[in-house]
């Protein structure tokens, strides 16, 4: 014999409120900037997993400083960040409003968050010569 449990009903004054639905509804749904945060950051886990191993391989392959930095140089350049550019992009778009972020109304850009900027760098060649320089190799 199964006992059933009462089933808990929504009250109508909460029915009536636009955030208490909108709080009920997102109850189980994680926040797209959360979500997007992870994807960018895997991303660049994967990229950065990809350099480090073409690093290793330029370096063993282009014994010369100058010919493996001719090398690194050149791959640097031809590298592509298209998915994680594009959700970076996301990001800088619609990270404000998704948080709600409060307005500084003096400059009429979103605070910060504990004085850091929200906004997130786009990965393009600079990017990898700081996390593998040419210096290092030689």
């Amino acid at each position: 014999m199964t006992e059933s449990r009462p089933r808990r009903r929504i009250g109508r004054r909460t029915l009536r409120s636009v955030s208490s639905v909108e709080k009920y509804l997102q109850a189980g749904v994680v926040p797209r900037f959360i979500e997007r945060a992870r994807q960018i950051e895997d991303g660049t886990r994967r990229h950065r997993q990809r350099l480090e191993r073409a690093y290793e391989w330029a370096r063993q392959t282009h014994p010369d400083p100058l010919e493996f930095a001719a090398y690194w140089q050149g791959l640097a350049e031809t590298w592509r960040f298209d998915d994680i550019n594009d959700l970076i992009d996301e990001h800088n778009r619609w990270y404000p409003a998704e948080r709600k972020l409060p307005l500084n109304p003096r400059t009429g850009d979103y605070l910060t968050i504990g004085n850091r900027d929200w906004r997130r760098r786009r990965l393009d060649a600079d990017w990898i010569l700081e996390q593998f320089p040419l210096e290092t190799a030689a």
